[in-house]
């Protein structure tokens, strides 16, 4: 590992350490199990970038997202998305006030610090293209002037990989721009018996927030000062160009299911959620392990698979287990 000033201060190290471990703590007093969710979406609000949570209905990710959201005393909506849903819906209109002869600027409800798109990939063609306006622009349009969204806005998608009726495929921009995108899965029997037993005891409807926003905020900043070394800045692009260049990485047969790599947009993902991590696990410099960490996450949306591996069951997982094992570790 090579030589680095530390930017960041032991008594920044400690309040953040002091952040993180309440929010953590308050997301396992509201969350029974989904560890790996509550990870994702902590890195998510510290790297401010958006997220996609793909499961069946009905394992709490809605709960997950408003709990992140209480933690930190921030702003939530929810946008339940349909196909006759509109941009203007999302983002804002103008309506014509009578009284005054004027136009007003209604503002829409994706001006809020953590915005839930509920079944994203029911909403139509149109109303994503609104959307990937407001995450990669971090502003929005109405009626021809732009407003900006606030400083911390993170968009949490979910959409559900079985019914088909309805949905209209994300494209791979639109892809591309969430930073990590998780996958959920059942709990196991006794958390679900445990899920029952806090329902039971009403658990679930008190909110005591345990940081604030300007702590988020502290959090960001912090993040970007998190040492990355010349090597782990190499160890990340190599793992990004093999995934383009997978015939020369791993085995032919795996090779062959692949119909796209990686975007440059997954390099720099690699970068701000390794520098999550490593402020997560208290440390001011990324190893490593801290690239591993969420590597499904951050390549399970960018790499495309074409009708083979779908045919034969392959996952994008093992794609990325091959990837990452072929390339050296620094």
């Amino acid at each position: 590992m090579e030589q680095f000033q530390p930017q960041i201060t032991i008594d920044q190290m400690e309040r953040v350490s002091s952040i993180v471990s309440s929010i953590k703590n308050y997301y396992s007093s509201k969350m029974v199990g989904q560890e790996r969710l509550g990870l994702s979406l902590l890195v998510s609000m510290i790297a401010n970038g958006h997220i996609l949570l793909e499961s069946v209905p009905g394992l709490a990710k809605t709960t997950a997202a408003k709990v992140v959201t209480e933690s930190v005393n921030g702003e939530f909506s929810r946008i339940q998305c349909t196909p006759d849903l509109l941009p203007s819906d999302i983002v804002g209109t103008q309506t014509f006030n009578m009284s005054n002869n004027t136009f007003e600027t209604k503002i829409g409800p994706v001006f809020a610090n953590f915005v839930l798109l509920d079944e994203i990939n029911r909403s139509s063609a149109k109303t994503q293209s609104a959307m990937l306006e407001a995450m990669q622009e971090r502003s929005v349009s109405i009626g021809g002037k732009t407003y900006k969204l606030p400083d911390i806005f993170v968009v949490v998608a979910t959409q559900n990989p079985i019914e088909q009726e309805g949905t209209y495929e994300l494209s791979e921009a639109q892809l591309d721009r969430f930073l990590i995108k998780e996958v959920i899965t059942y709990p196991t029997a006794d958390q679900e018996v445990e899920i029952l037993n806090r329902i039971e005891r009403d658990v679930f409807t008190s909110v005591n927030p345990v940081a604030t926003i300007e702590d988020v905020v502290f959090l960001q900043d912090i993040c970007k000062k998190v040492y990355l070394a010349p090597s782990i800045k190499n160890y990340i692009v190599s793992i990004v160009q093999a995934s383009r260049e997978v015939n020369k990485h791993i085995s032919p047969e795996l090779a062959s299911y692949v119909a796209m790599g990686a975007s440059t947009r997954a390099a720099i993902a690699f970068m701000e959620v390794a520098k999550a991590v490593a402020m997560i696990e208290g440390r001011a410099y990324v190893v490593p392990d801290d690239v591993k960490a969420l590597r499904y996450e951050v390549l399970r949306h960018r790499i495309m698979l074409n009708f083979a591996a779908i045919a034969d069951g392959v996952k994008e997982e093992s794609i990325i287990d091959a990837i990452i094992g072929a390339v050296q570790t620094p």
